[in-house]
């Protein structure tokens, strides 16, 4: 049963108040996260709801090198003191995060862990809510591969953050990320995730909901699939963006855009489910 606030928080000035924010793939601990970007997107909204959907520590990286800055703790820090101000938080742990499943049921610091969740939005469109690596084939059968993967991967995204920043330099203005390019044109990539998104919404269906929340691929995305609404939070490793929940129950994808080096960076809507 949904057990979400109807009403608006409190907001100061240039916060902009919203329901809910969707967040996943984070990688707190990992050298790619971009924690800073996080921070001061996480200072634009007011919520009366977060859910952290999966990966949001990287305890896959860590076992590799331990690695902790000061702003991967303030994040964890700004969650806990949401959530003590009467912001309801939950976490869904995802692959990367397992570990914390065996808590599941419990709360820590005012942060209930869940194993997946139904959300009742404020236009009363209910969504599951879950991280998605159940159905990733490569992740549930073949774990080597996936660690190799997300090694790359990281390597990929590394190279993107110096492309970016000579792309700044440049005056280019825009976003364009080299790990989405190659996810969307190489054959392979693009298939499992057509794959990944067609196993979801067919689960979903038979639970007789009206679509889904997510995350695991990296891959941000609102879109109709066979009728059902599939949404995916993306990351905060290379795309910078979430899903947000407005009081009319409107879903927004939206991305933290840092324009050029002379300005300020803005949320950029990017995808929005309309109104029933």
């Amino acid at each position: 049963m949904d057990t979400t606030p109807q009403n608006q928080p409190p907001a100061g000035k240039n916060v902009q108040k919203v329901r809910s924010l969707f967040l996943s793939d984070i990688h707190l601990g990992s050298r790619a996260c971009r924690a800073a970007e996080l921070l001061d997107f996480l200072k634009g909204y007011e919520a009366s709801n977060i859910f952290l959907l999966g990966d949001i520590v990287d305890f896959w990286a860590m076992s590799r090198s331990l690695y902790w800055p000061p702003e991967h703790n303030t994040v964890v820090q700004k969650f806990l003191k949401k959530a003590r101000h009467h912001v309801q938080v939950y976490l869904i742990p995802g692959n990367h995060d397992e570990a914390l499943r065996e808590y599941v049921g419990n709360s820590f610091g005012d942060i209930t862990l869940l194993r997946d969740y139904v959300h009742t939005a404020a236009d009363g469109r209910r969504y599951a809510l879950l991280h998605g690596d159940e159905y990733d084939q490569v992740t549930t059968y073949h774990r080597w591969v996936s660690v190799l993967g997300d090694a790359a991967y990281g390597l990929l995204v590394h190279i993107n953050r110096m492309l970016s920043l000579i792309r700044r330099k440049l005056g280019v203005r825009g976003h364009w990320s080299l790990a989405d390019y190659a996810k969307r044109n190489v054959l392979r990539a693009v298939s499992f995730i057509s794959d990944f998104e067609t196993s979801v919404v067919r689960n979903i269906r038979k639970r007789g909901l009206d679509g889904v929340i997510c995350g695991h691929i990296h891959t941000p995305a609102i879109k109709t699939i066979d009728g059902l609404t599939y949404m995916n939070c993306g990351d905060w490793v290379d795309s910078c963006t979430a899903i947000v929940e407005h009081f009319d129950g409107r879903m927004q994808l939206v991305r933290w855009i840092k324009p050029d080096m002379n300005t300020q960076a803005i949320a950029v809507p990017i995808a929005e489910v309309p109104l029933a």
